[in-house]
């Protein structure tokens, strides 16, 4: 780990070399490396996500290496002309954990939610992660609910 404080970032379609450093991180941090690296999306593909206003992709980064990233989404509301930003993903290589960089992210996720006149930022954790249930838990009240994954078809 160095002091140096990463630089946060939105990324865009010019970020494409980046993003298999920011997919390994995320694998690498959840223990995950074939979800987020087994079958990689296709370049355009990926300059059509990152250039989408809706799709938020925020990377840590220390000189080039990516040392934390948030993938989040903008839900255009239809109850009321309004949205809300779905924070997906978020993760920090563990070797710079605990070092403010999660809360760094989290505050440029917010400034990117109110430019966008978005009026929540939601999250959701599982009950075995400690350390994101109490930095989530700081910026607002917990709700407690239900996750279903219904198959499509």
């Amino acid at each position: 780990m160095t002091d140096t404080m990463p630089t946060i970032r939105r990324l865009g379609p010019a970020d494409t070399a980046l993003t298999p450093e920011w997919r390994a991180m995320f694998g690498k941090a959840f223990g995950e490396e074939a979800t987020y690296c087994g079958r990689p999306p296709s370049t355009a593909y990926v300059e059509r996500l990152l250039a989408d206003p809706t799709f938020i992709a925020i990377a840590a980064t220390i000189g080039t290496t990516v040392v934390g990233g948030a993938a989040a989404y903008e839900l255009r509301k239809f109850e009321q002309e309004r949205s809300e930003i779905y924070l997906y993903d978020l993760a920090v290589d563990e070797g710079y954990r605990r070092s403010g960089i999660a809360r760094a992210m989290v505050a440029r996720l917010r400034e990117i939610a109110s430019v966008s006149g978005a009026w929540v930022v939601f999250v959701q954790a599982d009950h075995c992660d400690a350390p994101a249930i109490t930095l989530y838990e700081s910026y607002g009240p917990r709700e407690e609910v239900l996750h279903f994954d219904i198959p499509p078809g």
